[in-house]
């Protein structure tokens, strides 16, 4: 489907999100015909502009899905609702194709497309890689799942543009014709199992990134991630890899970077180059995890032509994205960390990985996968204690409690001030959760608003 033929079809728009409401807009000040419907009642909603669709004439529902949802021929769905959704499975039955507002919104955009997913880290490999562009003097527009939908930016790029586009498996698993410039893969790890159903299900949809690439484009993917590496003949593009493990990976692919010696160097056998960009130690957001977003951001930036001292001194300036280890506050010389945005164990055992010691740990959220030997060994190694919040308090404690101290608090409040009274100089107080936050709050961002808030209320 072209842009003439997708403003020629009639649209059902399912989500009043930020996406749905974007998407609504757009087509219909293109001349398509849309239909806007969202289950929820209108008090709930975040990114409703009742007057803007007033004004555009954009005919909608909200409190609940009617009959009109499936009048028309096409629906875009919100990534929050799943494909087996009962309006979905009506719809299908009815003929309606079912797409997401990253297909329809790549039809209509001139620019090259960097799309970014991965378990972990996507967030901040999107948010490096924008800084780069932008510090290039390129028009850039961040935006998918970090910051502002696909569809609200299309009206202020063009060619000359570059788009950095965050993907989750929400996201891509309604994509069909979806062809990014660069795709990068930066980790899988299992995760959203319950929406997906498999592991398998989830891989698929992450791999829709690459789904529609050919020789123009280029995929870049985590070579020590052994899914992605044992995938690698079957990836469409021109393959490029990145890897912790020096100069031997670099007969496995056309291009890529990798680390040798504390150094990261940008290779490309095509041409000849295997040269230095950055001494690890200079890039200013710390960690392992840090080394493979900083590999993807160098990636994308050297296969769109920027040069060296741009990509360095961005690496050496860009603090990081809000809510993953994100320094708060220095009390009695005790550093506190928000890292609200560690919805699962991977992410916290990355957040474990960057402190040698002397760790208070504030985890727990909503009841989910207890994955606790993911990260056993590092809190029985360097956490000093546990204060456990959410759902998952009581897994906490009956796990831990044979080997670490573990403290339950009914707030966050309460943990943040018990943290504090039990740390002393030296020691981090980290917040990383390892569960999803709907238990006692409206998603991770104000999880973390919250935390921050506690901690300056000290």
């Amino acid at each position: 489907m072209d842009r003439t033929e997708a403003l020629s079809k009639s649209y059902t728009i399912l989500g009043a999100g930020r996406s749905g409401a974007g998407i609504a807009v757009y087509l219909k000040r293109h001349g398509a015909k849309v239909f806007l419907s969202e289950s929820l009642p209108k008090e709930k909603l975040l990114f409703l502009d009742e007057g803007i669709l007033q004004k555009e004439g954009i005919e909608y529902e909200v409190g609940g899905h009617t009959d009109r949802v499936y009048e028309n021929e096409i629906i875009i769905k919100s990534p929050g609702i799943p494909l087996e959704a009962e309006v979905l499975k009506r719809a299908s039955k009815s003929g309606m194709r079912i797409l997401g507002e990253v297909e329809i919104a790549s039809l209509f955009c001139d620019a090259p497309i960097v799309a970014i997913t991965g378990t972990n880290g996507k967030t901040t490999t999107t948010v490096l890689t924008g800084e780069i562009f932008k510090n290039a003097g390129i028009n850039t527009k961040v935006c998918g799942n970090v910051g502002l939908a696909f569809s609200e930016i299309l009206d202020d790029i063009d060619d000359k543009s570059v788009v950095v586009l965050e993907t989750s498996s929400f996201q891509l698993e309604s994509t069909d014709t979806f062809k990014p410039k660069v795709s990068i893969i930066i980790n899988i790890t299992p995760d959203h199992i319950d929406w997906h159903g498999s592991f398998e299900n989830y891989l698929t949809s992450k791999l829709k990134i690459n789904k529609n690439q050919d020789n123009k484009d280029i995929v870049a993917i985590n070579y020590d991630d052994e899914t992605l590496r044992k995938l690698l003949p079957d990836y469409k593009g021109r393959v490029c890899i990145f890897s912790l493990k020096g100069r031997e990976v670099m007969t496995k692919a056309a291009a890529g970077a990798y680390l040798e010696d504390g150094k990261i160097f940008y290779f490309d056998n095509e041409k000849g180059i295997d040269e230095l960009i950055i001494d690890s130690k200079d890039i200013f957001i710390k960690g392992k995890h840090n080394i493979y977003n900083s590999f993807g951001a160098i990636i994308a930036s050297k296969s769109l032509g920027l040069k060296n001292k741009v990509i360095v001194e961005t690496l050496k300036s860009f603090k990081g994205v809000e809510h993953r280890i994100e320094p708060v506050r220095t009390i009695n010389e005790v550093v506190y960390y928000n890292d609200s945005k560690a919805t699962n164990f991977d992410s916290t055992y990355v957040a474990l990985e960057s402190f040698s010691s002397g760790i208070v740990l504030i985890m727990g959220g909503k009841k989910g996968d207890n994955n606790f030997n993911k990260v056993k060994e590092y809190i029985n190694k360097r956490v000093l204690k546990i204060f456990a919040i959410g759902q998952s308090k009581e897994a906490i404690s009956d796990f831990f409690s044979g080997s670490n101290e573990v403290e339950k608090c009914e707030t966050l409040q309460e943990a943040v001030e018990k943290a504090n009274k039990f740390s002393k100089p030296g020691n981090v107080v980290l917040f990383s959760p390892a569960y999803k936050s709907f238990d006692m709050f409206d998603n991770y961002e104000h999880r973390g608003v919250e935390f921050k808030k506690f901690v300056n209320l000290l």
